[in-house]
């Protein structure tokens, strides 16, 4: 069932999402080449105790970091480890936070130093998809709607999106319902309406759609191992039809 919000939820949502893009924004802001995934995840556990949050992933379902660095052809949920960032790297950086009794949850992937041009272009349609998706997250559409327009554009870019993995419903849980595809038909799936808040997230590929589920048994890896990218928002519907961002890329 969607758990439709009040105005006065989404406001409490929307300053948790202010706090979560700040702290995203300066983790962000420390890759470089050398740095490890494990001090990125100290950085953020930090920065998180520090705004009086809570960190939404770390013990989730036993997932043991506060930040998901996710790096090349690994898609998602990528455990912070020693593996120091190399130029030309991508990493894909997935945070939430509970501030309040509400998750918010975002996600960028970040070059490391100067980057291929092929991946500059996988970052950018990736990002630019993201962006298409939230002009059609509107009541009167559906989530339907929103998946093909992603599939629709990426595939013209000549990526593939990832179709194992969706975006979600977000709240008082960190995943709620509906469950949102990144692909689909137009007019499919649930209607958009007011109190809605959820996450869209692109998860595209360079090459094939199909990824596998990796040896730690939380990342899942691109089955070809070409590299993937990742962004994410967090969408609410006001009661009065309005669609607003909630988080933002600096």
């Amino acid at each position: 069932m969607i758990q439709i919000k009040t105005d006065k939820e989404i406001q409490t949502m929307q300053e948790g999402a202010e706090i979560l893009s700040a702290i995203l924004s300066k983790v962000s802001k420390a890759v470089k080449p050398g740095i490890t995934t494990k001090q990125l995840d100290e950085l953020a556990a930090s920065l998180v105790a520090k705004a009086g949050a809570k960190p939404s992933f770390l013990g989730y379902n036993g997932y043991p970091a506060v930040l998901c660095t996710s790096v090349n052809n690994v898609v998602v949920h990528g455990i912070p480890s020693d593996y120091a960032l190399k130029p030309g790297d991508i990493v894909g950086l997935d945070l939430g936070i509970l501030y309040k009794g509400f998750h918010t949850d975002m996600a960028a992937t970040v070059p490391v130093g100067e980057i291929s041009f092929e991946n500059q272009r996988l970052l950018r349609a990736t990002k630019k998809a993201l962006k298409l998706a939230i002009t059609k997250a509107k009541v009167g559409n559906t989530f339907g709607d929103i998946g093909n327009t992603i599939q629709r554009y990426i595939e013209d870019q000549g990526f593939s999106v990832v179709r194992d993995l969706c975006g979600h419903g977000v709240g008082k849980d960190l995943h709620e319902d509906p469950q949102i595809l990144n692909y689909g038909k137009r007019h499919t799936g649930e209607a958009i309406k007011p109190g809605m808040v959820f996450c869209l997230e692109p998860m595209i590929n360079t090459g094939g759609w199909e990824i596998e589920l990796m040896a730690d048994k939380w990342g899942y890896s691109t089955k070809d191992k070409l590299p993937s990218a990742h962004f994410e928002h967090v969408i609410a519907i006001t009661s009065d039809g309005k669609t607003k961002v909630l988080t933002k890329f600096d």
